[in-house]
């Protein structure tokens, strides 16, 4: 397999860690609902909506883990407040994903898809970025159950939220709308370093009205 070394977002200079975190040295489970059963003979990711050539891509399980494998190193920001730092996530870049199943041109936005209907909305500048990936793999280990096995998307320079666990697919969207924590009083965009936690943070234009 390929393999690809980028990083995150650096910290801002001076700083190792965005205003009101702090460091977790652990790695602790946090999610919203069930851990999902994972079934690989029916599990399928896809990309759908506003993609260039108008059509649905799918990939098996098998397929996507053969995809180009890529290694980020880089921070995971909560928003209950914890950070970790420097951490190897292994996996598919998004990037990859774009360049076989590229969106249409009016794309400015992608909504992930997880399990159970779970979803967060990004702009595609933030799905782009160099350090978002699809992880498989943190610290060259296969992700537990719990971590969002057997897929996981990385947005280091954006709150752990815009990463969904367990992934099941993407879609591109020319307009912006919420996903589910961001219906639920979440910041629409996520930035630590602004610290864009809550709707009431938002400035106009930052997202879609309630």
């Amino acid at each position: 397999m390929g393999e690809e070394q980028s990083r995150g977002r650096p910290a801002p200079e001076g700083s190792s860690l965005p205003p009101g975190q702090r460091l977790q040295r652990g790695w602790p489970v946090t999610h919203y609902g069930p851990v999902p059963k994972f079934r690989p003979e029916r599990w399928e990711f896809r990309v759908f909506g506003a993609t260039a050539d108008g059509e649905k891509h799918c990939w098996n399980h098998e397929q996507f883990t053969a995809l180009p494998f890529s290694t980020v190193v880089a921070d995971l920001h909560c928003v209950t407040k914890f950070s970790m730092l420097g951490a190897e996530w292994g996996g598919v870049h998004a990037k990859t994903v774009l360049d076989l199943a590229p969106p249409d041109p009016r794309a400015t936005h992608v909504m992930v898809w997880a399990e159970y209907g779970y979803s967060a909305n990004l702009r595609l500048a933030d799905f782009t970025a160099d350090g978002t990936i699809f992880a498989t793999h943190r610290e060259g280990e296969l992700l537990t159950a719990e971590h969002g096995f057997p897929l996981r998307l990385v947005v280091p320079h954006l709150y752990a939220w815009k990463g969904p666990k367990w992934v099941r697919g993407v879609e591109y969207l020319r307009a912006d709308r919420r996903g589910f924590w961001e219906e639920r009083g979440y910041h629409n965009v996520g930035d630590p370093w602004a610290e864009q936690r809550f709707t009431y943070q938002e400035e106009p234009g930052e997202g879609p009205e309630l």
